[in-house]
């Protein structure tokens, strides 16, 4: 019996301790059980430049799915990167 998994995109989620939205995204992302690498721009300077290079801006969260960059909690551009139903 073989199961198609998809395999999941590379998810980073730039974020910092006292953002709402980064809490959030991290809370859905866990409850769809996607794998994520949540990155806290707020300790570290170097994530911080890679984050504003990607995203052209320094708000966060940052969410960085398969290269492709949603600026902010949009959880139907999550969903849809995702192929979340």
């Amino acid at each position: 019996m073989s199961e198609t998994v998809r395999k999941q995109p590379r998810v980073i989620l730039f974020s910092t301790p006292t953002c709402t939205y980064c809490r959030t995204a991290k809370k859905y992302l866990k409850q769809q059980k996607i794998k994520f690498r949540d990155v806290d721009v707020s300790r570290d300077p170097a994530a911080a430049r890679d984050m504003v290079r990607r995203s052209k801006q320094s708000g966060v969260p940052v969410i960085d799915i398969g290269g492709k960059i949603i600026v902010g909690f949009d959880r139907p551009k999550i969903d849809k990167l995702l192929g979340i139903r």
